[in-house]
């Protein structure tokens, strides 16, 4: 009996030191915890991260190394890990492979809200779909089209692929290419191109635009036109341009020529 109560205590004795220790780690390791998560925190808001990127990485980060934590306690307290560990990485690795689509969408999305390749509000194009971006989810991207449609596009290809950000720049250039007909004044045609020009106040001088021949087409002499304006007057001067160009070649006796064919018969005598 004395020697079952003298091995207890030892035991009691041997089992109190660990506990104590693993107290002590544990308390120790949960203020070091709060400092890497506070100290992220900081980092985070000094780099601008996106606001709803902050309180999701910093949970993401604590639960990591609290887990990583109960983990050595555990160990502390003599209860075996092994085996656990081991359970707990096939568990892992099940999940992760029934989810590779999913974890690549998180992925992306933490991607995009790092880096921001764009931002809400912003007109893009990717994966084949232009349109302005509504909500950047942690999954899934979504842009408003012209038409008002929403269009879901998963975060992990928007990630990975190319696109084109149209509103990332605070300017843009427009382009178009007008015709007149052959026999038709061409220094008039770029005399009432640039008026027409000047009398956009919305196109901007600097860079200077450019009238220049570009093609001796099938039916028609080409001009290209180039202005620069400000990205959110871009489709308005387009549009407009357009419109004045045909009314005033018209008043201007500069004919808009259209595809045509010229049929000679002739009858043998």
């Amino acid at each position: 009996m004395e020697q079952i109560i003298s091995t207890i205590k030892k035991y009691a004795l041997e089992f109190s030191y660990k506990f104590a220790g693993a107290i002590v780690a544990l308390i120790i390791g949960l203020w070091f915890i709060r400092v890497i998560t506070n100290g992220l925190a900081k980092l985070m808001k000094a780099r601008n991260v996106d606001d709803s990127l902050q309180p999701f990485l910093r949970s993401l980060l604590n639960i990591a190394l609290k887990t990583l934590l109960v983990v050595s306690v555990l160990s502390m307290l003599g209860i075996e890990m092994t085996s656990f560990v081991a359970i707990l990485g096939a568990a892992g690795l099940a999940v992760g492979m029934a989810l590779s689509g999913t974890l690549q969408n998180f992925a992306g999305g933490v991607m995009i809200l790092i880096f921001k390749p764009f931002k809400v509000g912003d007109v893009i194009t990717s994966q084949g779909y232009t349109g302005t971006v509504y909500e950047i989810q942690i999954f899934n991207t979504i842009l408003k089209t012209p038409d008002n449609k929403h269009i879901i596009i998963p975060n992990g290809g928007l990630s990975t692929s190319s696109l084109v950000n149209f509103s990332k720049e605070t300017t843009r250039r427009v382009d178009w290419t007008f015709g007149i007909g052959y026999g038709d004044d061409i220094d008039k045609a770029k005399s009432v191109l640039q008026q027409l020009i000047d009398n956009d106040q919305r196109i901007k001088n600097d860079p200077e635009p450019f009238i220049a021949v570009s093609e001796l087409a099938d039916s028609s002499v080409n001009f290209t036109v180039r202005v620069w304006v400000n990205a959110s007057d871009y489709w308005g001067v387009y549009f407009s341009m357009n419109e004045n160009v045909y009314k005033t070649f018209g008043k201007e006796g500069l004919n808009i020529p259209y595809p045509q064919m010229d049929i000679h018969v002739s009858k043998d005598l």
